[in-house]
């Protein structure tokens, strides 16, 4: 299923925002989730910088390694169910519900449209 040019941009542009939203969540979450200000500082700071290695590494459009659509989803899945936890471990329960069906609905449709490009390019 191709998106049409505008739609396509905006989709991208949402998946974006969307990992951003949840590095943040990660941090939130991790600032808060220690029993003491190292803990706080070290899962403040940590979980982000791991979620944002593993993305760069294997889930962004030009990640360091390209491997298979299935890892792809895989890490995207780990990253982005980390962030909406996160959301529900600050006491945002329906802010991750609404966060993870919009990753859903979101990865859903970039991974049909790529697909469709790629068949297409093919």
């Amino acid at each position: 299923m191709h998106l049409p040019g505008p739609l396509h941009v905006l989709n991208e542009g949402l998946a974006f925002l969307l990992e951003v939203v949840a590095i943040v969540a990660l941090a939130w979450w991790g600032f808060t989730a220690g029993g003491n200000i190292v803990a706080n500082i070290a899962l403040g700071v940590g979980t982000p910088v791991v979620a944002m290695v593993l993305w760069g590494l294997f889930a962004a459009p030009r990640a360091r390694f390209k491997v298979a659509l299935p890892f792809v989803l895989l890490v995207k899945t780990v990253v982005f169910g980390a962030g909406a936890l996160a959301f529900h471990g600050v006491g945002h329960t329906t802010v991750a519900i609404v966060f993870a069906v919009v990753v859903v609905l979101n990865t859903a449709l970039a991974t049909l449209d790529r697909e469709a490009h790629f068949h297409t390019a093919a």
